[in-house]
């Protein structure tokens, strides 16, 4: 294979697997549990720490275990992949903030602030690029009291979690 060719491939791997983590944090923050499933193989494997196992089961603790938050948003950094033919190994830096909801004796609401690195082995099987394995590495993170709220601009469009999300309708 020629330089170029080589380059071009190798590139073109590379898209392939960002996209695919881009796919994996909007599939959080909007609940999009189908998307989440096609960031992975079948037989994929996560590794969150307090959950341990595959693909259903992690969208299963997710819906529990996410559920009560308001909004979350996951914002990706750092991305080195290694590709060696149909393999790849992928340490992403993420910090994902998780607004929970105010307490019910009337505290406030709470942002807690997660530093994660995800490191995945990704495999490349009948032309396409997807998670085999991932463990989330905890990093110290914090949680914030939201001691005041700063008002959105008038006319702005608000994201929502789920399908609503404006950012779903194609116009």
């Amino acid at each position: 294979m020629a330089a170029v060719e080589r380059d071009l491939r190798w590139l073109l791997d590379r898209a392939a697997i960002e996209d695919v983590l881009y796919r994996y944090s909007r599939a959080l923050d909007r609940e999009d549990w189908a998307l989440l499933r096609s960031c992975y193989h079948p037989d994929g494997i996560d590794d969150h720490g307090r959950f341990r196992g595959d693909v259903e089961g992690l969208i299963e603790w997710l819906k529990d275990d996410n559920g009560g938050y308001l909004a979350t948003t996951h914002f990706l950094g750092n991305t080195l992949i290694e590709i060696e033919a149909d393999v790849a190994w992928a340490e992403t830096y993420c910090v994902a903030t998780h607004r929970q909801p105010p307490a019910v004796d009337g505290g406030p609401a709470w942002d807690v602030v997660n530093r994660v690195r995800y490191w995945d082995r990704f495999e490349r099987r009948e032309g396409e690029w997807r998670i085999a394995h991932r463990v989330v590495v905890r990093d110290p993170g914090r949680e914030d009291p939201v001691v005041s709220e700063a008002p959105p601009h008038p006319g702005s469009t608000m994201g929502r979690r789920g399908g609503d999300d404006p950012t779903y309708r194609r116009s």
